[in-house]
């Protein structure tokens, strides 16, 4: 339905493709190629043509990108004038039968079991000359182009009922599928503002297709001046009918301009919509009441279908059971889903018709602030409480140390005067034991409280040391390679079992700090490091270095690693993996304060076999 007059591209897909360009702001260059090659070219690229225009038997569909149908067409037999009609395909059994390669006639006809000889031909031009020849019996043609061919060739008759439905689709390659979503898209506008119609009526609207107009335009121009001739008696009439059809025309002309505007308008308001919901950082999605989705913003409409989501309570999230709620009840639904650690706020609202629209919002960030804000609460709290339990326990806990060093020296000087009771009367015992048993279980008695109460004591420290924050008066300039260097001094039996691994920074790292603060930091992390490596010979590394106005210290070993759980508690008061070890859990609780207090920040990576890194951050100070 596409020709060159003058040299200038005409036809019905020539006008509808222009418009589409000018809806998408693109270019439209228009090539002459034979058909065969335009479909090679689509199925084998490369090809310096984007898009063509092919008709598709409706049984059938090609190997390629399709954009929706734009026309609907048929095929049917064509004859000589002398032979019979074509009432079926059995009519065709043995006769030579002229196809046009890579029309959908070819297409249909290669997937059915064909009676008859096939001929294949470049165009239905050559189909109709051939028969004209006698070369073939019969052509299967598409009746539009047919009809445009039969003033051409009058040995040639349209001789069958249509045997092939097909319809009009612009074509490309698979890689094409952006811009057939594009043409898509703006095909249905047309449709939707009916300019689609108007171009349908333009190339359609007059019965008989208008390509056969061209075709016989010198038989018209004949009968028309046979019929001026004949039609000089009415001429005033026909003058006052030509002056009432040129105010209609002037009407009608008006009326299209103010269509044409509206229009635009509408475009223009159409297109600002979209750019609005595009802008929006929600997912937005319409569902229509069979649950089908009519539209979308394209933000996390594959999270939504992936069928993974999870609500709060376990249950696995449904939408279809979310629309049929929502539609059934008319009312809001709003919940939150979870999927492979993120998080989103859905919210489902009815509208008219069974429709409903779905709000689709990433709240992962949220989340994870909203915890971090509750675990600081409870941080802060728990220190208030800490201070207030250490000074409680730090008096009975020192009365105690006094008074078992008291037990300790009576136990000693009491054990001679046992030896002599127990020469005295050898069945004599202390509290059901004999004499020397009772004193040995004594004396360990008197080692456990201490330590004990020892223990206590070293834990009300780091109590206070976690609640109590640094005087502004300690504070000084540090260097944090000398940190470094007193820190493994002080942890030399832990390291020396390992292979140490120093990477200083050759400039002084600078901080304003505490540096017994920041050397009991290092020391919690270095003696955690050589507990998580319980074997021999393995590797702690250390590291400082300066970057832009951030000191950065790193101390990292190839030990057990921790797994998620453990990683996220390691800096909760009191939570230890080492508690029959003796660990108090308050090390790295308290190292996390005097990073805090020092405007540092850490953070820390491990994996369960693969050992752990600690980098701590603080502002550069020179």
């Amino acid at each position: 339905m596409e020709w060159r007059e003058n040299g200038v591209e005409q036809g019905f897909h020539v006008d509808l493709m222009r418009k589409v360009t000018a809806m998408s702001g693109t270019e439209l260059n228009i090539r002459r190629k034979s058909f065969s090659a335009l479909v090679e070219q689509m199925e084998l690229p490369p090809t310096d043509v984007d898009l063509i225009c092919v008709v598709t038997p409706i049984d059938f569909s090609r190997p390629l990108q399709q954009s929706d149908p734009i026309y609907a067409t048929h095929a049917k037999a064509f004859t000589r004038q002398t032979n019979a009609f074509i009432n079926s395909w059995n009519d065709l059994a043995g006769k030579r039968v002229a196809i046009k390669k890579g029309s959908f006639v070819d297409v249909y006809v290669s997937n059915i079991d064909a009676p008859f000889e096939r001929v294949d031909v470049d165009l239905y031009e050559t189909g109709f000359r051939m028969l004209g020849w006698g070369r073939v019996d019969v052509v299967l043609a598409e009746n539009l182009v047919a009809r445009r061919l039969l003033p051409k060739y009058p040995l040639v008759r349209s001789a069958s009922d249509p045997l092939i439905f097909g319809t009009f689709n612009f074509v490309a390659h698979p890689s094409q599928k952006a811009l057939m979503e594009q043409v898509n898209k703006a095909i249905r506008e047309l449709k939707i503002t009916g300019e689609y119609d108007t171009l349908v009526n333009k190339w359609f609207g007059i019965g008989r297709e208008k390509v056969d107009l061209i075709a016989n335009q010198q038989r018209w121009l004949r009968i028309a001046i046979v019929v001026a001739v004949l039609s000089v008696v009415g001429l005033v009439i026909t003058w006052n009918m030509s002056v009432h059809l040129r105010r209609r025309s002037l009407s009608l002309s008006s009326e299209l301009k103010q269509r044409e505007a509206a229009e635009r308008a509408l475009t223009s308001v159409s297109q600002q919509f979209q750019s609005v919901l595009d802008g929006i950082p929600h997912g937005v999605f319409l569902f229509g009441a069979d649950a089908t989705q009519l539209w979308s913003n394209g933000k996390y409409l594959e999270q939504l279908l992936c069928g993974k989501l999870t609500k709060n309570n376990g249950e696995p999230f449904v939408l279809k059971d979310l629309l049929s709620n929502v539609s059934q009840q008319g009312q809001d639904s709003e919940f939150e889903l979870t999927k492979d650690n993120q998080h989103w706020r859905c919210q489902a609202h009815p509208i008219s018709s069974g429709q409903v629209v779905v709000l689709l919002q990433l709240i992962t960030e949220q989340k994870r602030l909203q915890q971090a804000h509750e675990q600081a609460s409870r941080l802060a709290s728990l220190g208030e409480l800490s201070a207030g339990v250490a000074h409680e326990i730090n008096n009975p806990t020192g009365l105690i140390l006094h008074n078992i060093s008291l037990l300790a020296e009576v136990i000693c000087d009491i054990e001679p005067l046992v030896e002599q009771q127990q020469a005295q009367d050898p069945y004599w015992q202390l509290a059901g034991l004999p004499p020397q048993e009772a004193m040995q279980e004594a004396v360990q008695a008197s080692g456990a409280i201490e330590e004990g109460a020892r223990r206590i004591s070293r834990i009300v420290s780091d109590l206070k040391q976690y609640a109590a924050p640094a005087p502004r008066e300690a504070l000084a300039t540090v260097d944090l390679n000398q940190v470094v260097d007193a820190s493994l001094r002080l942890t030399t039996n832990q390291t020396k079992r390992h292979q140490l691994v120093l990477d200083l920074s050759p400039e002084p790292a600078l901080l304003i700090g505490d540096a017994s603060q920041l050397q009991q930091v290092l020391i919690n992390l270095i003696q955690n490091a050589c507990h998580a490596m319980a074997d021999d010979n393995g590797e702690l590394s250390i590291a400082t270095w300066r970057e832009g106005y951030s000191i950065h210290l790193r101390v990292s070993d190839s030990g057990r690693g921790m797994e998620p759980a453990t990683l996220r508690r390691i800096r909760e008061p009191f939570f230890t993996t080492r508690r029959n070890q003796g660990g108090t859990g308050l090390g790295l609780s308290v190292s996390s304060r005097i990073v805090q207090e020092h405007k540092g920040s850490w953070d820390i990576q491990s994996k369960l076999g693969q050992g752990s890194q600690f980098e701590l951050t603080f502002p550069y100070s020179p």
